[in-house]
């Protein structure tokens, strides 16, 4: 994380935006010794089966041995479905 000036950004945006953008760093800018503001990157665009591949990471054993099982037997089926999945946001 890089920290700099409201005046140094004033003077460099597009160089900074560049920076922000290419480099993917994050910049605290401030006034007055303060912490006033952040410019953090967008996140980079996922497609879906990296999306699909971070949620599997966030399911318990048996939630994410039942999705697996589904797209198995909905690529060998043809189609299939997920009504033995449990929904993980249920309580």
């Amino acid at each position: 994380m890089k920290t700099l000036t409201v005046t140094e950004v004033a003077r460099n945006f597009s160089s900074i935006m560049d920076g922000v953008e290419a480099k993917q760093e994050e910049i605290v800018l401030v006034r007055n010794h303060k912490p006033i503001a952040r410019l953090v990157p967008e996140p980079q665009a996922q497609n879906a089966l990296e999306v699909l591949g971070d949620l599997y990471r966030t399911l318990d054993d048996d939630t994410a041995d039942a999705l697996v099982e589904s797209v198995n037997s909905g690529r060998n089926a043809g189609r299939g479905t997920l009504n033995e999945l449990r929904n993980p946001w249920d309580s």
